[in-house]
Parts: structure tokens; C-alpha cells; sequence
């Protein structure tokens, strides 16, 4: 009996109504200098022709593509694609983006020679509306112990980052009660106690500015990114950590006041939020 070889990373790969963009992101993996991997798609309730789109792989032996008949986010859609997938190391790669073909083998080769890493991630290149970007200061990616640099803004990519398994067994899944905001919620809970390595090589081409990001589809995002904070201060965590927390909790409800005067917009969450700022000292 031959024995069942195993791929050595899982890339997952979450899609809604990015028919022509995920064909592009799929194909980038599938040229990849490193080999042994498995590409698991979710289609997230698509409704235009990814369906379609997806059947081209369907003599692929790399790719599983599933599907359900309504839209439940980004963080399910991973979830789904997670629990699916059967490799030590997890890698993702979000539909509207793709790898330059060393992508997979140089992050394999860094698990290879630092057996006790956990986690980590490429620098990428910014493409908005269709020119290349360079990206502000306050977005380089910083190496090791990130907690504190990362509570002011995500600075992991989910298509640069590759992790291991083992280490989503001890911090938990993508919270799928966050719209958005969903990756920085993990890598929070992630940093909080492990280290997140940095790659210095441009290995993704991260594009953005279309209309279908979510970012734009939500308002006061900072919102979401307070739940995740919220959540933190329920994790037993040590005081210093604490601080910090808190400290950024009140920086994200000026933000939010101040955003919601600007446009003249009133929060109906906020009011019955406002009480919480008086208790962050």
C-alpha cells in the first residue's frame, strides 16, 4: 500500500465575487517554485461567476474548492478553509492579491532552519489603482515580539504570513463575529505571546484601492479593532499589557468622537460606550 504523502503547507485562499481576481491569485500559487503545498478556495457565497471560474481547477489535484449558498465573511471563509486543510504550516492569500513565484519557498526554508519559529511574514509591494505605492512609515513591518507596535494598526498581511497549525491550537481561529478588522484581532492575540518573524523580501503583490475592499465597506473601523482590545483585557494578561491596552482603547475612542463630529455622523453604539472611556485610567 503506498503511503498518503501529506502537503508540507496548506494556502487557503477566502473569495466573494472576485471571479477574474482569484484566477489571477490561484495561478500565482500554482507557480510557485516550491511544490508541496495543497490550495484550499473557499467561494464565500458568491453570487457572480466564480463559480465558473473556479471549474478551470477542477483537474487540479492541488486544489479543493468549497462553497456555501450565502455570504458569511472573510473570517468563516478562512475558518472553513483552515479546518479543511491538512498541512503543519498554514499560509493565506486573499483573492484580490498574489505571490511572486519564491514566495512559499522562502518562508518553507525559514521554518527549516529555525525549527522553534512560529510565525512569519514577507515584506510586499502596494499597488493602488493600478500604480505602485510606497508604504508610510508607520506600516514597516517589525520582527519578534510585535504586540506593542501592533496595537496601533495591523502591521501583519494575511497573504504574507505563513504559520504553523499547532500555533491556531493555542490562540484560537479568526473571530468570525468581526466583519473587519478580523486579522488584526489574531495577530493581537497572537503577538501577545509568541513572535511574529519579518522576511525582508518583496515576495506579494498587495493591491488595493478597488471598490469591493472591505475596508470601505464599513464605517469607523477603529470600532471593530476596540472589541478586539475588549477581548484582550479578558485574557488574563499581565499588567504592563494591560497598560498598553488601555491606553490604545482611549486613543481609538477619541478617534471615533472626533470622526463622528466631523461628519456630522452620530454613532448609536457610541452612547452607550461612552461610559467606558470614563473607566479606562
Amino acid at each position: 500500500m503506498t503511503a498518503l504523502i501529506l502537503p508540507e503547507v496548506s494556502v487557503v485562499i477566502p473569495t466573494f465575487n472576485r471571479a477574474r481576481k482569484v484566477v489571477r491569485a490561484i495561478s500565482s500559487v500554482l507557480d510557485q517554485t516550491f511544490t508541496n503545498y495543497e490550495i484550499i478556495v473557499v467561494d464565500d457565497g458568491s453570487s457572480d461567476e466564480t463559480s465558473h471560474s473556479l471549474a478551470q481547477f477542477n483537474h487540479t489535484s492541488k486544489i479543493t474548492c468549497l462553497s456555501h449558498p450565502i455570504n458569511l465573511g472573510v473570517s468563516a471563509a478562512r475558518n472553513i478553509g483552515i479546518l479543511a486543510s491538512r498541512a503543519p504550516l498554514l499560509a493565506f492569500l486573499d483573492s484580490d492579491d498574489y505571490w511572486l513565484p519564491e514566495k512559499l519557498e522562502v518562508q518553507v526554508r525559514f521554518f527549516r532552519q529555525n525549527p522553534k519559529a512560529v510565525a512569519c511574514q514577507t515584506e510586499e509591494l502596494w499597488i493602488r489603482k493600478g500604480r505602485r505605492i510606497n508604504p508610510r512609515k508607520k506600516h514597516r513591518k517589525p520582527s519578534g515580539y510585535i504586540f506593542e507596535s501592533s496595537l496601533k494598526l495591523c502591521l501583519v498581511s494575511p497573504s504574507a504570513v505563513m504559520l504553523k497549525r499547532s500555533l491556531l491550537d493555542k490562540v484560537g481561529l479568526f473571530d468570525e463575529n468581526l466583519p473587519v478588522c478580523e486579522d488584526y484581532d489574531l495577530w493581537l492575540r497572537m503577538s501577545l505571546r509568541y513572535p511574529i518573524a519579518y522576511l525582508d523580501e518583496k515576495l506579494i503583490i498587495k493591491r488595493g484601492g478597488h471598490p469591493d475592499q472591505l475596508s470601505k465597506k464599513y464605517w469607523g473601523m477603529d470600532r471593530f479593532r476596540i472589541r478586539s482590545l475588549q477581548k484582550l483585557l479578558r485574557m488574563g494578561i499581565s499588567e504592563e499589557q494591560k497598560r498598553l491596552v488601555m491606553d490604545e482603547m482611549k486613543k481609538k475612542y477619541g478617534i471615533l468622537i472626533a470622526g463622528s463630529w466631523k461628519r456630522r455622523k452620530y454613532f448609536r453604539w457610541l452612547g452607550c460606550k461612552l461610559k467606558s472611556i470614563m473607566l479606562i485610567k
